[in-house]
């Protein structure tokens, strides 16, 4: 190979190098899933007493007159079998999850939330004013007063008291507490919000879903996700009512 021919090529060598030094380095890609759809776990098989996602009458309860479809007391929780045996049960990867439910009722209320063990023993319980204002409220459990335990199923009640005198309306349903993998304990603690919400509807975590998506929601009302997430679970009639402010 003759001099001028080894400096062409040389030359031609160096300007490869350059280039690739010169090129953008690649963003890593993100392992949280990009694709936001509750994963819904199989239920236990081993919960045989049937449970209420919504309540049956009105016992005192006054609710809007000028609703077309009067709306019932709703846990906003999946619920699995038929009408009349349903099993309404979520996930959560917290010690002090928030629960949710749909008031209908312009009545102002004394409430109470109650956990009971698997054997039926009470556990905890939360009085909550209702202030008589119709939509969706949040219900948490205080870091101060009680904790789920890591793999324990716990029974909850939310009782609404409009009549001293009738019994209360309620719904009720279980909830278990699980411990996810290092890997996704990782991908939480660097996500967005948006992202949060992803990794638990992945995981089929749906009270911490539900409530990284209601703050997702408040932050950005005009999205229509906050609907189409509870539509998923068959809760439609109740997708447009709004969030109220109460039971902090």
């Amino acid at each position: 190979m003759n001099y001028e021919l080894r400096i062409t090529n040389a030359c031609f060598l160096a300007l490869i190098s350059l280039s690739l030094t010169l090129l953008p380095t690649q963003p890593v890609k993100s392992q949280i899933p990009g694709t936001e759809i509750f994963n819904v776990p199989p239920p236990p098989p081993d919960i045989n007493a049937p449970t209420n996602r919504t309540a049956g009458g009105k016992r005192g309860c006054s609710v809007m007159t000028n609703q077309s479809n009067e709306k019932q007391l709703t846990a906003l929780v999946p619920v699995y079998g038929s009408p009349k045996a349903q099993l309404v049960f979520g996930l959560t990867a917290s010690p002090n999850p928030t629960f949710w439910f749909y008031v209908p009722y312009v009545t102002t209320a004394n409430a109470e939330l109650s956990l009971e063990n698997e054997a039926g023993q009470t556990l905890y319980k939360r009085p909550v004013s209702l202030s008589g204002k119709p939509g969706i409220v949040s219900v948490s459990l205080p870091s101060t007063a009680f904790s789920l335990e890591i793999g324990k199923r716990y029974h909850w009640y939310f009782d609404v008291y409009c009549d001293p005198q009738q019994p209360p309306v309620f719904v009720d349903g279980w909830i278990k507490r699980v411990e996810l993998n290092a890997t996704v304990k990782n991908q939480l603690e660097k996500a967005t919000l948006k992202q949060r919400a992803t990794l638990y509807a992945t995981n089929s975590i749906w009270y911490d879903y539900l409530s990284a998506s209601a703050e997702l929601h408040r932050l950005e009302p005009k999205q229509n996700d906050w609907a189409k997430i509870l539509q998923s679970v068959g809760l439609n009639d109740i997708a447009s009512e709004p969030i109220v402010d109460c039971c902090r």
